[in-house]
């Protein structure tokens, strides 16, 4: 597994992470054998990236992972979670440094550690990363040991362009997949020139861009995929990154074609499509079973794309995806 450097981190990381938001909650039952079986084979499939975050099954996702890790202290990996959610709006009225200070203890609590690898921002409103307050605060975390380093989590490329400007932010996590392409256009550019890591989120949209689901495909009632489609419980971008599904499906059969047609499984080619993009430092495909992760964890094998393909999914994207996404975010 190729490992790239974190951005202002110095922590090197797998080119594929795996994403534990499913092994905690919002993604249908996920049971802890299956949720251990989830973390083997990513580790075995040589992952050394975990994403997961304190209201991920009010922190389930973290004891999961804790627990895991207490099975397997031989892992040397970066674990990265996420604060501010657990706030009534994850606005600049909450984010005080008593209140960062009191997740962040909750989260080391929760992963059974002194100093948290990586704490990113979880999606915070447009007044948190105007605050020079704010990013004091995370720096005081770091003095304090607390936290080795902070990063954020955001939903748009104005937020992301914003959060790169602040000296020690370490990371930006953002939705980049074929059918969310903006962030190419001035987020990674600008991470990479100032040396920030991005680690790329929703990278199969929701699981559309695995090819498998049609029309008639139904989710569980506690999967996001059925009850936030209109964004009733949270950004609409997080599910299906954001394009309804009816065009989701049709667009994502496209995919598939242009996918196999170069010999490569859907899945496998959304995910090498996002790590091949310049400035993306790790994916965080989520996985709840032991093939996928090893499947997901297999796209890093995955040789140079072909141009035709690249070109081909950017038309697709231009003529089916962008008007629906593309000024939203």
């Amino acid at each position: 597994m190729e490992h790239r450097i974190l951005g202002r981190t110095a922590r090197e990381v797998s080119v594929v992470g795996l994403g534990t938001w499913q092994l905690g909650g919002d993604w249908g039952d996920v049971d802890e054998v299956a949720a251990l079986d989830v973390l083997d084979a990513a580790a075995e499939a040589g992952v050394t990236f975990f994403d997961t975050a304190d209201v991920y099954g009010d922190g389930r996702s973290e004891q999961r992972i804790a627990a895991w890790r207490r099975a397997n202290p031989g892992w040397q990996g970066t674990v990265a979670t996420k604060m501010i959610r657990r706030a009534p709006a994850p606005s600049l009225r909450y984010a005080s440094y008593d209140a960062f200070r009191d997740w962040v203890d909750r989260s080391r609590r929760n992963l059974g550690v002194d100093t948290l690898d990586l704490v990113q921002l979880h999606c915070p409103t447009d007044d948190v990363f105007a605050s020079d307050s704010v990013f004091d605060d995370l720096d005081t975390l770091v003095d304090e040991g607390a936290i080795a380093a902070y990063g954020v989590s955001v939903e748009t490329c104005t937020q992301a362009l914003s959060a790169i400007a602040r000296p020690h932010v370490a990371s930006v996590q953002i939705i980049l997949n074929a059918f969310r392409q903006k962030p190419l256009d001035r987020v990674l550019p600008a991470a990479e020139a100032a040396g920030v890591g991005v680690i790329a989120r929703v990278p199969l949209a929701s699981g559309l861009l695995s090819g498998r689901y049609t029309a008639d495909t139904t989710f569980a009632a506690d999967d996001h995929r059925s009850f936030n489609r209109d964004g009733s419980a949270f950004d609409v971008g997080e599910t299906f990154a954001g394009v309804d599904f009816a065009t989701g499906v049709d667009a994502a059969a496209e995919f598939s074609a242009l996918a196999r047609d170069i010999d490569i499984e859907p899945a496998a080619a959304a995910l090498a499509w996002v790590i091949q993009q310049p400035g993306v430092t790790t994916v965080i495909p989520g996985a709840r079973n032991e093939a996928q992760a090893r499947g997901n964890a297999a796209a890093a094998d995955v040789t140079a794309l072909p141009e035709s393909f690249v070109s081909d999914v950017r038309a697709l994207y231009d003529e089916k995806i962008r008007p629906q996404v593309h000024d939203r975010w």
